[in-house]
């Protein structure tokens, strides 16, 4: 079926656009929370009232707009390299461990050299407004968050550190290729092994011929799982990645993405590698659970409208 990678990736953007609209407010807390330094920390509630206050609900959607071109780029790609990857590898037969990971880095690589313009972008969106507030000619108000568009972030990256600046972070966001290898990994190794025992208690059952079937609701249990696998075991190279798209001063010292794990431990303790994890972890576990889920049912949705 040759047009599957195609579905794949229009079903996999459509899928991110809805995850991220729902689960938004949360990666903007955990990108200021990985963002800050020690002396600036506060509470995701303290730091929730701060954002309500300065720049109205609104401000928890800030680089909203250039996230879901992100998500939409970045999970078409994905999914498109992923499944084109899978119909040279699988050829049929069950996904080993080794062949998850090799497709995974195959459209992990891909997609992060592609979409990694876009996401200093948004990054560089949600963490304008910390240092970038006008004051306000009643002393009795609070200071005004000045927000860029996304042409006027474009052109202050620019004039910041030139085009070679749309490529900040590339070294962990490319280490961080193993989020996504383990996320899927974990999933199709969990989906493997869930049909097997489900089919198998089919037969045994006397339906001879009998393959189970999983459930949106079992793609969203899943998803969220290898998620919360995934994002667990990588979360202090997103800090490191956060603080150099966004431009951090302290940030852009780092040497390495290794040398800015090791900074941030030797300055901030080994609670500065994880700062903005629960946020975070809410964020992706909602994410790709609503992400594997809808994905899934949009994908099944075209295939019928095309076939």
């Amino acid at each position: 079926m040759s047009e599957s990678p195609a579905i794949h990736a229009l079903a996999g953007g459509a899928g991110g656009i809805v995850a991220m609209t729902a689960t938004y407010p949360l990666i903007f807390l955990s990108t200021r929370a990985a963002v800050e330094t020690k002396n600036e920390s506060k509470s995701t509630y303290q730091a929730v009232l701060d954002i309500i206050k300065r720049e109205g609900i609104l401000g928890l959607y800030s680089g909203l707009s250039s996230s879901l071109l992100g998500i939409a780029v970045t999970n078409g790609v994905y999914y498109y390299f992923y499944e084109r990857s899978r119909g040279i590898i699988q050829r049929g037969k069950a996904l080993t461990t080794a062949e998850s990971i090799l497709m995974g880095i195959i459209a992990g690589s891909a997609t992060t050299i592609i979409s990694n313009p876009i996401w200093v972008v948004q990054t560089k969106q949600a963490v304008q407004t910390m240092n970038n507030a006008e004051p306000s000619l009643d002393p009795s108000q609070p200071q005004v968050a000045k927000k860029l568009s996304i042409g006027e972030t474009v052109r202050a990256i620019l004039r910041e550190g030139g085009p070679q600046a749309f490529w900040r972070g590339i070294g962990p966001a490319l280490v961080l290729v193993m989020n996504p290898v383990l996320q899927y990994t974990a999933f199709e190794q969990m989906k493997n092994l869930l049909v097997a025992r489900r089919t198998a208690k089919l037969r045994a059952a006397g339906i001879a011929t009998a393959v189970a079937a999983l459930t949106d609701w079992d793609f969203f249990l899943l998803g969220a799982l290898a998620k919360l696998i995934a994002t667990s075991s990588t979360y202090p190279y997103i800090v490191v990645k956060s603080r150099l798209q966004a431009g951090h001063a302290h940030a852009l010292k780092y040497k390495s993405a290794l040398d800015g794990l090791l900074t941030i431990l030797k300055d901030e303790g080994v609670e500065g590698l994880y700062k903005g994890i629960g946020s975070k972890l809410i964020q992706s576990v909602l994410t790709a659970a609503i992400l594997f889920a809808s994905q899934r049912r949009i994908y099944e949705t075209v295939k019928k409208a095309v076939s």
